[in-house]
């Protein structure tokens, strides 16, 4: 079977979070996260598209993107891709480092032994004789001493789109409508725009309204007032993207954080 996917939640270090996908054929579209994405690669090449190279990660390798990096994950379409991914928050990483900020320069890490140890981590979330939190510590510490740098990462090199990112709620977005508060035509939005944000304008949307989603999931917010609240016309709509940006439906999202 393909696109089974499953999302845990331990409430350690901040929050994590973590995503199971096992032969995932469905392509992840163009986004960022306010977290570390540590990935397991765990069989078939995985692809990440970043604004500026293409990577091919082979299988037995950690990948690592930064929070606010914008990436794109194509996926094998015929045998689907494996992996395994734990969601670190951004100062959770920066304690590890003299509180300083922490970028990964090198997004894929070739270390057997720290892939075996989160690899033994991702299959023991539930394994009350592991010392999860202790271990998982130990290898993400490892991890920014051996492979991490002090840098701020930004696409912003305007300010041109600020005020708008700030304080729009982006329920009711209108492409031209905006474009026109500009005074410019749409196509001309959509390429400053980018260049601000290294996203286009309905991609960085979309990201909005799930990211909105997925905190009143988190509080248990019914699913189909989630989907109104968020800004979606309707839950297929909503079902349909918030797992093209996730890798697993609201449903699932939810259930981990209250079904443990």
């Amino acid at each position: 079977m393909k696109n089974i996917s499953e999302y845990h939640y331990k409430p350690i270090l901040d929050g994590l979070e973590f995503l199971r996908a096992k032969s995932h054929t469905i392509d992840f579209p163009f986004h960022t996260h306010d977290t570390f994405n540590i990935a397991l690669i765990l069989d078939t090449t995985f692809n990440i598209k970043l604004t500026d190279k293409f990577l091919k990660v082979p299988r037995g390798v950690l990948s690592i993107v930064n929070p606010d990096e914008v990436h794109a994950t194509p996926c094998d379409r015929d045998q689907g891709n494996s992996f395994f991914t734990f969601y670190v928050s951004p100062d959770v990483i920066k304690s590890f480092n003299n509180n300083r900020n922490v970028f990964f320069r090198n997004k894929v890490i070739y270390n057997t032994q720290l892939f075996n140890e989160f690899y033994f981590l991702s299959e023991n979330l539930e394994n009350a004789s592991v010392n999860f939190e202790f271990r998982l510590t130990k290898a993400l510490k490892q991890l920014v001493v051996n492979y991490a740098e002090d840098e701020m990462f930004s696409y912003k090199t305007t300010k041109l789109f600020q005020t708008f990112i700030n304080e729009s709620s982006f329920e009711t977005f209108s492409l031209d409508k905006t474009a026109s508060q500009f005074g410019i035509d749409k196509f001309k939005f959509i390429r400053l725009f980018k260049q601000e944000t290294g996203l286009t304008p309905n991609n960085f949307v979309l990201l909005k309204k799930i990211e909105k989603s997925k905190q009143l999931l988190k509080k248990g917010v019914p699913i189909l007032n989630v989907a109104v609240d968020a800004g979606f016309y309707d839950a297929p709509h909503f079902y349909k993207n918030f797992k093209r940006f996730t890798g697993v439906t609201p449903l699932v999202f939810q259930d981990s954080y209250f079904v443990q």
